[in-house]
């Protein structure tokens, strides 16, 4: 791209952003400007100044999806970027574009438009549908196909898998015969095993009981806390915790805030 071309680029998602609608409700008790939100400013990303490693930059990012009923755009324009260490909520109502932005960022689905720069190694998105595993393999399979993958010993590997994930003699059985939890330990005990730079998590630390939910959020937010990590939570005393940032996501649009408190109470009127 020319450098004219992205900073004009640039400019339409900034345009695109000011059209969000996104705006704190009477009832939220806010009467400030929305002096939290963050874009990205005109001719950032000319190649001039092309992004640097150690950042992931997601810069004017579409998504549709064409069916029999027509063409529906689940996200429209969106752009932020997000640094070593930093850690970013995603908020949005249900079908607001949260899960199809994490598969976009972690490369399961291409977009439509816009790209997203990955200056920093990145995990699998970790969802509910048990990412980074394969069903039709059995765990041990699994285990033994990402460390192959991330050149990472297998024994320790596979050693460090059976504890977390705590599954017994059904680690040597296919995944396709685990339930959605077992499936569930299984991925997350993969990710843990490899050291990432960034996390994809996609509503998953509500996984197991307490104390299964405990031992990942200390593994997550303890042991790799150094790490970047994108979040969608609906939970609101873990992204108050965590995050330093906000991503608030409507019919498609977007806006970033450094206020995550603010994020929320705007998250809340949606």
């Amino acid at each position: 791209m020319k450098p004219a071309k992205a900073a004009e680029a640039a400019k339409r998602a900034v345009g695109k952003l000011a059209e969000t609608g996104l705006a704190p409700s009477a009832k939220s008790g806010r009467t400030r400007t929305l002096e939290g939100e963050r874009t990205v400013p005109s001719g950032e990303l000319q190649e001039s100044s092309p992004p640097g490693e150690g950042s992931i930059i997601v810069h004017d990012l579409v998504k549709s999806y064409h069916g029999e009923a027509g063409t529906v755009r689940v996200l429209d324009g969106i752009s932020f970027d997000i640094g070593p260490g930093e850690k970013i909520a995603v908020l949005g109502k249900n079908g607001a574009g949260k899960s199809t932005l994490v598969k976009l960022i972690g490369g399961v689905e291409q977009p439509t438009g816009g790209f997203v720069h990955r200056g920093l190694s990145m995990c699998w998105p970790l969802s509910f549908g048990g990412g980074g595993v394969h069903p039709g393999m059995n765990g041990l399979d699994n285990i033994r196909f990402i460390a192959r993958v991330y050149n990472r010993p297998i024994q320790e590997t596979i050693d460090f898998v059976e504890d977390f994930a705590e599954l017994g003699r059904y680690i040597r059985y296919p995944v396709k015969t685990y339930s959605s939890g077992m499936k569930m330990r299984l991925a997350f005990a993969l990710t843990m095993a490899v050291d990432f730079d960034c996390y994809l998590i996609d509503e998953v630390l509500g996984v197991g009981d307490q104390r299964f939910q405990k031992k990942c959020r200390d593994a997550l937010f303890g042991r790799r806390g150094h790490c970047a990590m994108i979040l969608v939570s609906h939970h609101k005393q873990t992204v108050l915790e965590y995050c330093s940032k906000a991503l608030v996501l409507k019919r498609g649009r977007s806006r970033l805030f450094d206020d995550v408190e603010f994020a929320l109470d705007l998250y809340s009127t949606l």
